[in-house]
């Protein structure tokens, strides 16, 4: 989020109070295998920290400061803090199957949709959680991306508005699924993500709410 430290509970509760329909947040595993809520590999952006979270535990990222004294969160902080639907995105498969475990304990087929980039993770969330609503997300991409997207069984494309065409949107369409767009954080953006008759775009200022309905 654009207004509070990235990926913090502060951050969630705000895009909560802001009235978003769907909070999107990105999940790491930690050295010893909690699943974490950071964007990066790494904690060096966002902390007063260095290093890969891969090779961090749970307890040492916990001691990082991720922005006015807010911690990095576990996934379950975060569901316990909102009410808000959730779009959990996970960055390979071992992630997925700890998200999974999670999924089934706390029974959030209906509240959380999971993306990814990986369309092999997609896959392997879907095999472990049947009826798991799934996305797949592009940066740079081709008309493939709907190809792959239903053959890892995803019911929504999350793709760069950078690069996003009428010709994909079409393709998207004939295969009856949603399109998102990312990133929406100016007016342009917001403009071209109608014209393109999108389902949603996931921003960074939730008060861009005002224009439309996006997530955040």
């Amino acid at each position: 989020m654009g207004v509070e430290p990235e990926n913090t509970l502060r951050s969630f509760v705000a895009a909560q109070q802001a009235g978003l329909d769907v909070i999107e947040l990105d999940l790491h595993l930690s050295k010893d295998g909690a699943l974490v809520v950071m964007h990066d590999t790494d904690v060096d952006r966002t902390t007063d920290g260095t290093g890969p979270i891969a090779e961090k535990t749970l307890a040492e990222l916990r001691a990082l400061d991720a922005g006015h004294g807010e911690r990095i969160p576990v996934f379950e902080e975060v569901l316990d803090a909102v009410k808000t639907p959730l779009q959990a995105e996970i960055k390979d498969v071992a992630a997925a199957r700890a998200l999974a475990e999670v999924m089934h304990r706390r029974d959030l087929v209906a509240r959380v949709e999971v993306s990814s980039f990986h369309d092999e993770a997609i896959a392997e969330i879907a095999r472990l959680v049947p009826g798991v609503r799934t996305a797949l997300i592009g940066s740079r991409y081709g008309a493939d991306i709907v190809d792959r997207a239903v053959e890892a069984g995803a019911a929504t494309v999350c793709l760069n508005i950078r690069r996003l065409t009428l010709e994909i949107v079409e393709h998207a369409r004939k295969a009856d699924l949603r399109i998102i767009g990312w990133v929406v954080n100016t007016q342009d953006h917001l403009r071209l993500a109608r014209a393109l008759g999108l389902d949603g775009a996931t921003t960074d200022y939730p008060e861009i709410k005002r224009t439309g309905r996006f997530t955040a």
